[in-house]
């Protein structure tokens, strides 16, 4: 058995990347083209909100740090053919990921303190982020947790999860009509 410890209450982390990626003229699915251009930015030269992050819950918002994002944008001086420069892409994925990624990170840590569990997990498109990866595996060994990702080959696309999750359904005798009802928001607990 599992319960919901978190979620996000509105933009979930992946969209969040694609959006800012968007803003910046970067390609689709934005999370990799930030995550290779933060590699070279400054993630200190913008200072964005930490949206929840001291909230006494697990849940996630992304929605408030998106439009930051989007206001800070419009301010910035563009290059001929209104671009910006690429210095300025590499510092703004920077600080997007930097804060986005601190959110998660100390989200996750905090359920799994209070949950007493001995193991993080990690799975979903933006797990697939090495820098989420890196630093998910650094926060866990300083709070004494095992930490297992996904296989990064498995995170690129939920289908390879939701794949799984009806294996185990199936597996475990639930059977379902084609012609069932589906219900997009269906809850998992």
């Amino acid at each position: 058995t599992y319960r919901v410890l978190g979620r996000t209450v509105d933009d979930a982390a992946g969209e969040a990347f694609d959006k800012v990626a968007k803003m910046l003229g970067l390609g689709y699915p934005g999370g990799p083209e930030i995550e290779r251009r933060a590699r070279d930015g400054d993630s200190a030269r913008f200072d964005l909100p930490r949206s929840m992050l001291d909230s006494h819950d697990y849940n996630f918002s992304f929605s408030g740090l998106k439009t930051a994002v989007r206001y800070m944008v419009a301010k910035l001086p563009r290059t001929e053919g209104a671009r910006f420069a690429d210095a300025m892409i590499d510092d703004i994925c920077a600080s997007f990921q930097r804060v986005a990624l601190e959110v998660l990170i100390r989200k996750t840590i905090a359920a799994a303190r209070a949950c007493r569990v001995p193991l993080v997990t990690l799975s979903g498109g933006v797990s697939c982020n090495r820098a989420l990866r890196d630093q998910m595996e650094g926060a866990c060994a300083r709070a004494g947790l095992r930490f297992l990702p996904a296989a990064p080959e498995l995170t690129t696309d939920n289908a390879a999860m939701i794949a799984f999750a009806a294996a185990l359904r199936f597996s475990s005798g639930f059977q379902s009509a084609v012609t069932q009802e589906i219900d997009p928001n269906l809850q998992l607990a």
